[in-house]
């Protein structure tokens, strides 16, 4: 087996992005808007909430902002019954026109431009240099969402979907947020220590967001951050399951780990869009161990989790599956005890469950199955291994998960036989599960070996083997039958 070393990972961390999004200051700023109808009031309100000075210019419709501009949200709107002026555009943060000419468009948009104002025509993305999002406001929590000009139907049913998701009382936690900030600051911490303080305060605020903050919140949460200062320069492990490929299978927690990374240690295993869930500014570095391929030492790894923790770092693993089911974990949780540093483990959905979810079985049916193992395909020497209980694999009544078995099925199927299992077991080879490029081969425990071959080579292969199995290999079947037809 070829030697690999640890690498940095040099793929991009994001897909492309049809816009920027950011967030403008305009607290007493002034803003240019032209128009007269309802939509443009909207936007005078919308700009109005953050603090702007609002400069409306309407040659008709003037009296609809009559009462907005009598008692704004926030700022001023200053109403002024003519048509704009290219001077009017001086000192602009911002300007928006709900403009129909086309003339008029294009003339409004090179003013504003002259003037160093990006522009928005209302309902024209082609005149925009930046465009309004959808809102939900939690403010000072603010969630924008944008789909380029191209559906504003569909980004106000994702809004409505992330408001039912985002209690109210959320509000209250980004102010506090806002209100303690101060505090941090002025403690002068380094950035590892001032990170640690605020994941506290997310995690207090996302478990008990149907609460508002109180000031015995403030305190424990500063009495964590001395404990935390106390003891300076310990860095923390976590090690993550990423499932079996499918990202939205990742647990709440798994997502909270790798939005906390320092850096991310990763399999091949683990798919790209596991990946794009991770905090940005988090280093990325491939740890992978490929079967019978290229593969960087346990130990080689063991080490560079100690080595980063031990420099302050929050070192996330992140491991194909769950990682106590095959995944080494044990080795890496030793390191980092004798150590001394604290470890977390996150479990995530197995490849067998998740293999089990897409061929719609239940791998512990009651008719079929009284025990479900999970056995490795091979030992330390890539061989089958010898100290498997063949009578515990010949059990009629059990479910049995072979992983990593695509080199030794043949040898395992050789000697389970031997121990009495039943030649027509089912068996079903499952590759690279619940990934788009997932592949099910259906057969029984006596032909699967030899047909393993069919499935292509490279991505991650399971056998699952028992009569439980049944079920699926009676829908493929039917399936088949209806195909025929």
């Amino acid at each position: 087996m070829r030697q690999r070393r640890p690498e940095a990972a040099s793929g991009r961390r994001i897909e492309p992005l049809a816009t920027l999004p950011l967030f403008h200051k305009l607290a007493g700023r002034k803003v240019v808007l032209v128009g007269g109808s309802e939509g443009a009031l909207w936007k005078a309100e919308l700009l109005a909430a953050t603090g702007a000075e609002v400069a409306v210019f309407a040659r008709e419709g003037a009296e609809l902002f009559a009462a907005l501009a009598a008692a704004p949200p926030a700022g001023t709107v200053v109403v002024h019954a003519r048509g704009w002026e290219a001077e009017d555009l001086a000192g602009a943060a911002l300007a928006i026109g709900d403009i129909e000419d086309a003339d008029e468009i294009e003339a409004f948009v090179a003013a504003a431009r002259r003037a160093g104002a990006p522009v928005n025509i209302v309902d024209k993305p082609d005149f925009c240099d930046f465009s309004f999002g959808t809102l939900v406001n939690r403010s000072p929590l603010i969630v924008a969402i944008s789909t380029d000009g191209a559906a504003p139907v569909f980004g106000q049913a994702i809004r409505t979907r992330i408001e039912t998701l985002l209690p109210a009382t959320l509000k209250a936690w980004a102010q506090a947020a806002k209100d303690w900030r101060p505090a941090v600051q002025a403690r002068e911490l380094p950035f590892a220590l001032r990170r640690a303080f605020w994941e506290l305060f997310t995690a207090r605020a996302m478990s008990e967001s149907g609460r508002l903050p109180e000031e015995a919140d403030r305190a424990e949460l500063f009495a964590s951050l001395e404990r935390i200062e106390a003891a300076p320069g310990r860095g923390r492990v976590s090690l993550v399951g990423a499932g079996p490929g499918d990202a939205e299978l990742l647990t709440l927690k798994a997502i909270r780990a790798l939005q906390s990374a320092d850096i991310i240690l990763y399999d091949d295993l683990v798919s790209p869009g596991v990946l794009e869930l991770a905090r940005r500014e988090a280093k990325r570095m491939m740890v992978g161990k490929t079967g019978y391929g290229p593969s960087v030492k346990q130990s080689d790894i063991n080490a560079l989790i100690v080595s980063l923790a031990g420099q302050g770092k929050h070192v996330v693993r992140l491991k194909g599956g769950d990682p106590g089911i095959f995944g080494r974990a044990g080795e890496e949780i030793e390191a980092c005890r004798v150590a001394g540093l604290p470890v977390t483990i996150v479990p995530g959905i197995s490849a067998a469950q998740g293999a089990a979810a897409t061929l719609g079985v239940s791998l512990t049916h009651r008719d079929h199955a009284r025990r479900l193992q999970f056995v490795t395909g091979h030992a330390r020497s890539g061989e089958l291994p010898e100290d498997l209980d063949w009578r515990a694999m010949a059990d009629p009544a059990a479910t049995t998960v072979i992983y990593m078995a695509r080199a030794t099925l043949a040898g395992f199927r050789d000697r389970a036989l031997a121990a009495g299992l039943d030649p027509a077991t089912p068996a079903v080879a499952i590759q690279s599960a619940t990934r788009p490029d997932e592949q099910h081969l259906r057969a029984t425990i006596a032909t699967l070996p030899e047909r393993i071959a069919e499935l292509p080579r490279g991505g991650p292969v399971l056998v699952l083997v028992g009569h439980a199995l049944g079920q699926a290999q009676a829908a493929a079947s039917d399936e088949a039958q209806l195909r025929r037809a």
